[in-house]
């Protein structure tokens, strides 16, 4: 059956001298991996530059049962990036929210919450004019409600400290080092609960962004087994911590 969706690109893969293997995340379907032939010809009919990570497209594909790669009639943009691929410091969250997406999200059913999450996410990314050096950190926060370990409660005098191993603010910190201190645990909720477009009203030294998103990926990597270390992060530290 002949079907069309929207779909995210998350990884391209060479595949021979002129194709290459898309995993995309689509509206419709979930996880798909299509075989694009012919793309990395002199003169392609699909032009590459559409192919990046993250680009907004719209995919034709005859969807098979039990088909692993699928062939692609049409692929088009539907949303025309203005900044994200010319700005040094908007390409750099890109990639770690790409790779941060790409580690986590393994559905091959649809969600289409979680697509237009993620499609909202890039986009006030990319139609940012200023203050958005906070976004990737507030998207990091926010993808944990559809990963099953959404933190629980909120900062108050009464649970001023975020919990890692928990997931949950509490009264008391606990005996390791695998808390939010009261400022960031505060920070950290305020981030948690207004529009990832607002999140450049919360100002932050680079030493505190820095530390938390050091934390945030500790409390990825304490509740997803295999999560493993974000490559990308050392590339937003030089740009935003340093």
């Amino acid at each position: 059956m002949q079907c069309k969706t929207r779909a995210i690109v998350l990884k391209t893969i060479n595949y021979s001298e002129t194709s290459i293997i898309v995993k995309m995340h689509t509206e419709l379907f979930g996880l798909k991996s299509f075989l694009v032939r012919g793309v990395r010809k002199k003169h392609a009919k699909i032009n590459p530059s559409i192919l990046q990570p993250l680009s907004l497209l719209e995919v034709v594909f005859s969807n098979k049962e039990n088909c692993q790669l699928h062939s692609p009639k049409e692929i088009s943009s539907y949303y025309q990036f203005v900044s994200l691929p010319f700005n040094v410091f908007k390409s750099s969250q890109a990639l770690f929210v790409n790779e941060l997406v790409y580690r986590t999200v393994r559905e091959e059913e649809p969600n289409p919450y979680f697509f237009n999450f993620l499609t909202q996410s890039i986009i006030a990314l990319d139609k940012a004019k200023s203050n958005f050096q906070n976004i990737h950190i507030a998207f990091s926060i926010k993808l944990t409600r559809y990963l099953g370990f959404y933190p629980l409660g909120k900062y108050c005098p009464e649970t001023p400290y975020f919990i890692l191993k928990e997931g949950h603010f509490a009264k008391y910190k606990p005996d390791d080092e695998l808390y939010l201190d009261q400022p960031m645990s505060q920070t950290f909720d305020f981030l948690l609960r207004i529009p990832i477009e607002e999140s450049g009203s919360v100002s932050l030294s680079s030493d505190t962004r820095r530390k938390l998103l050091e934390n945030i990926i500790a409390y990825f990597q304490l509740h997803l087994i295999g999560f493993g270390n974000i490559k990308s992060l050392d590339v937003l530290t030089q740009l935003f911590h340093s």
